[in-house]
């Protein structure tokens, strides 16, 4: 389970995604042949938790050109997190500002489990990716200060170009903009964890923004559902670990509100 709660946590949004195989081969159409009859027995099952349904412009799309594109959220009240979102052959769990992990994984859990009781023929559900995403931010001035001094010092990653470029120029040696990201090859979960560094916003701020993400697919893949709470467990505690290991020093003080 996570460390610790933090009061003041960067998080913006935290992400659970399914997709599976859609019907029909590309560049050609390719449907999700149940989606519909899905959305209406979904409905039925989680109305009580999630009572607020929403009903994006995307629905209006012809369905074979919206695979794996969000359609309908189900929100526990008006624009209130979390939700559940579904299109043709994608399912997510989403949560925000709300998120504690001892929320959000019985939650997915949940989820998951009426996503394939209501999956009209459930034999044909075949999942090609599975992901956990959290994207957290932290407010930057980039006028001021030098992110990649920021980077090295308050999240221990490396990123600089050598000082002799800057040298006899009219070049600033402090970025106003950088995109960092890289992937590596795990074996629990199986699969791959993808970390971004980059210039963003938190609400109305310029942020610094970073996103971790693990991702199974393929030969990776694990049988779901009835192995997908292992891989939940062992995708979040890659994560978890990996977060606390870079805030860790000032920016856990800052956001445990120490």
């Amino acid at each position: 389970m996570s460390k610790k709660e933090l009061k003041n946590k960067p998080l913006v949004e935290a992400i659970l995604e399914i997709r599976w195989n859609l019907k029909g081969n590309a560049p050609g159409p390719q449907i999700d042949p149940h989606y519909k009859l899905l959305l209406g027995r979904l409905f039925d099952r989680m109305v009580s938790e999630y009572p607020e349904h929403e009903q994006l412009p995307t629905a209006n799309i012809p369905d074979e050109m919206v695979g794996h594109v969000i359609q309908h959220r189900f929100r526990v009240a008006a624009n209130s997190w979390p939700l559940i979102q579904v299109g043709p052959g994608i399912f997510t769990v989403n949560s925000t500002a709300d998120y504690k992990w001892t929320d959000f994984r019985p939650r997915v859990l949940s989820a998951i489990d009426k996503l394939y009781d209501a999956h009209p023929k459930v034999d044909d559900l075949k999942v090609s990716n599975i992901i956990l995403r959290y994207i957290d931010a932290v407010d930057f001035d980039y006028g001021i200060n030098n992110s990649f001094e920021f980077l090295r010092d308050k999240l221990k990653l490396n990123m600089s170009l050598p000082d002799n470029l800057f040298e006899n120029t009219e070049v600033e040696n402090k970025p106003s903009s950088f995109t960092w990201q890289c992937s590596f090859k795990c074996k629990k979960p199986k699969g791959i964890i993808n970390v971004r560094f980059a210039t963003g916003r938190k609400k109305d701020m310029h942020a610094i923004v970073w996103d971790t993400t693990v991702e199974s697919a393929g030969d990776d893949l694990p049988e779901v559902p009835k192995d997908f709470e292992v891989w939940f467990d062992a995708a979040h505690d890659i994560t978890d670990d990996w977060f606390f290991k870079m805030i860790e020093g000032e920016l856990e003080r800052r956001f445990s509100d120490e």
